[in-house]
């Protein structure tokens, strides 16, 4: 017996590099030491600028919307929510990614498959102006079913400690600015796929209320905030910076906020997304449960001074966000005011 037999096939694992090192590649920005194959990857610091770097870190998977991505035999995207989960975590802190790394565990390593996966992370780290440095995939026969696979990433982003956003400076009178998501991006999935049936349902039917089918609306990627936001902390002094994940708006606005501030949040001047109006009416799910589980079409939000809002605005429109206000911040106990 052999490694093969066991289920390990080392030669798939060469092939497969070799289909995504083109992707890979072209993700190479300054900084790149070495190529593909190392122990480790390497990436040489620019501190032009910078007079007390700080490392940020984020890592974070894609979770159960990979069974999307399964049932439609779509891989090319997924890969790009890994690493929007990762950077967009890191922007939270003002730092901006400089390289990002995956590991990818299948049951069985179709080179074409993997190759596949990898073309969607380096896409988002291409859109991220972060580099993918390396990565890992591992052969889990017995382990994962041969058709199934989990990613995850790891980003390092980097700040000048000067210029890290503190929570501490978001005071009373400050506005908050939604950068609108792209859907579902990927939390919530797990709620998502009981509610539609995911399995059972047809994921090829068109919806006439999201202009597309169930299974495109489902599978959109996660949306990529890097290059607005680096370029708006260049001009702004924002206050704090929040990534809409996992718990929505209840869990993840106050993480942008002190103990002494409420982020008053106006409902009616939410956009939200039809997707999440499928969602609450198909689930018969509240509308507290649906802010406390989704982004309801707002993937980022921003605090600025009042005085900074028609620049915060027009800094993102001009790369490409359409930002509008959502709230202000009020006097009292950290948390939100969903009115």
């Amino acid at each position: 017996m052999d490694y093969k037999q066991a289920g390990v096939d080392v030669e798939a694992g060469y092939k497969a590099v070799e289909l995504m090192k083109a992707s890979v590649e072209k993700t190479f920005i300054k900084g790149v030491l070495g190529g593909l194959g190392g122990f480790g990857g390497l990436f040489e610091l620019d501190l032009d600028g910078i007079q007390k770097p700080v490392l940020v870190s984020g890592t974070d998977g894609v979770g159960t919307k990979l069974k999307l991505a399964f049932l439609q035999d779509k891989h090319d995207t997924i890969g790009m929510d890994c690493v929007a989960m990762c950077v967009n975590d890191v922007l939270c802190s003002g730092a901006k990614p400089l390289f990002f790394l995956d590991y990818i565990a299948v049951g069985k390593n179709i080179p074409e498959r993997v190759a596949q996966i990898v073309s969607g992370v380096a896409d988002g780290c291409e859109k991220s102006d972060c580099a993918l440095i390396g990565g890992e995939t591992a052969e889990m026969p017995d382990f994962y079913h041969q058709d199934e696979y989990d990613i995850a990433g790891f980003t390092v982003g980097i700040v000048d400690k000067d210029k890290i956003l503190d929570s501490k400076n978001v005071s009373i009178g400050n506005k908050i600015i939604a950068l609108p998501s792209s859907g579902v991006h990927s939390n919530g999935f797990s709620l998502v796929r009981k509610i539609f049936n995911i399995g059972e349902c047809d994921l090829n039917e068109y919806h006439e209320s999201l202009g597309k089918t169930l299974g495109d609306e489902l599978l959109t990627p996660t949306k990529l905030y890097v290059k607005p936001i680096v370029e708006l902390l260049k001009q702004v002094d924002v206050k704090s910076i929040a990534h809409i994940t996992g718990g929505g708006f209840y869990e993840n606005i106050p993480r942008a906020l002190n103990d002494n501030v409420v982020a008053k949040i106006f409902k009616d001047k939410v956009q939200v997304l039809p997707i999440f109006k499928l969602i609450a009416e198909t689930g018969h799910i509240s509308e507290k449960d649906m802010f406390n589980t989704f982004n309801m079409g707002v993937g980022m939000i921003v605090i600025v001074d009042e005085n900074d809002v028609d620049k915060t605005i027009s800094i993102l429109k001009s790369q490409g966000e359409n930002p509008y206000i959502i709230g202000e911040i009020i006097e009292g106990q950290k948390g939100i005011d969903l009115c």
